[in-house]
């Protein structure tokens, strides 16, 4: 499954995330590196979140496959890809990637017109490939520094960047709108796709669980954290990381080598 990688709460995104950062800011200090002054708060909520994944969110994600058939399955996957795509083209042209930005632009006109409303992915078969680009990417083109590693209620692991990057994405996701302004009904609505976004994604995840099952036979927590931290160092130099160079590696004359 091509799948975009946050889970989106329109309405509680905001509400989370001033709360985890509030809840982080008077968190006792444990015996951790600069780059995880919170990991008291991180390890605790990382394990409220594996607790919740496995008595909530991964026996509805078994059902849900359990009663969809892989045409199905697709077509929901592609769908909210496809309303990611908005978001992602507007995140395309904050970071003046205006070339890449035409190209998901064009996808989201194709998916929703001859797609269906993006149940089907015809843009895919005419090399117009998904991208991936959030807030938190945009503020990290901008400069702005990612912060300590931060584990956030239900959405896992992020950085303060990262937060306010999925309150930027919540304002760029059409289904926040529905919500607020679509009355009961809306609201209805919203929440209902919603719950369906977060159990196809879960769903969609259950190989990757494997993997991060296999490779944690040292520490759980450190392995999530690490592989988040290079993932989104990656996906914000678009696969090229600047080096890092040693400071004290210079010669003689004083200029680094």
């Amino acid at each position: 499954m091509n799948r975009h990688n946050t889970i989106k709460f329109p309405l509680l995104t905001c509400i989370i995330a001033t709360t985890a950062l509030t809840a982080c800011a008077t968190t006792p200090l444990k015996e951790a590196g600069a780059n995880d002054p919170w990991q008291g708060w991180n390890r605790s909520t990382q394990s409220f979140n594996d607790s919740f994944d496995k008595h909530v969110l991964k026996p509805v994600a078994v059902g849900y496959l359990h009663v969809t058939n892989d045409a199905v399955d697709d077509g929901v996957t592609n769908f909210f890809s496809n309303i990611n795509d908005i978001g992602v083209t507007i995140n395309d042209l904050l970071q003046l990637k205006l070339l890449q930005g035409g190209m998901d632009s064009s996808r989201f006109i194709i998916n929703t017109t001859a797609g269906v409303a993006g149940i089907f992915d015809w843009a895919g078969k005419l090399n117009l490939p998904k991208h991936n680009e959030d807030f938190g990417q945009t503020l990290g083109f901008w400069g702005v520094p990612s912060g300590p590693y931060l584990v956030l209620p239900f959405f896992g692991a992020s950085t303060p960047r990262d937060t306010v990057g999925l309150i930027g994405d919540a304002f760029m996701d059409p289904l926040t709108y529905v919500s607020i302004f679509g009355g009961f009904v809306g609201s209805a609505v919203t929440a209902g796709t919603s719950a369906l976004d977060v159990t196809d994604y879960r769903a969609g995840v259950m190989s990757t669980e494997k993997v991060i099952n296999e490779a944690t036979n040292g520490d759980r927590y450190d392995f999530i954290k690490d592989s988040y931290l290079q993932h989104r160092e990656y996906l914000i130099y678009d696969g090229n990381p600047p080096d890092e160079k040693d400071p004290l590696d210079a010669d003689e004359s004083g200029n680094k080598q």
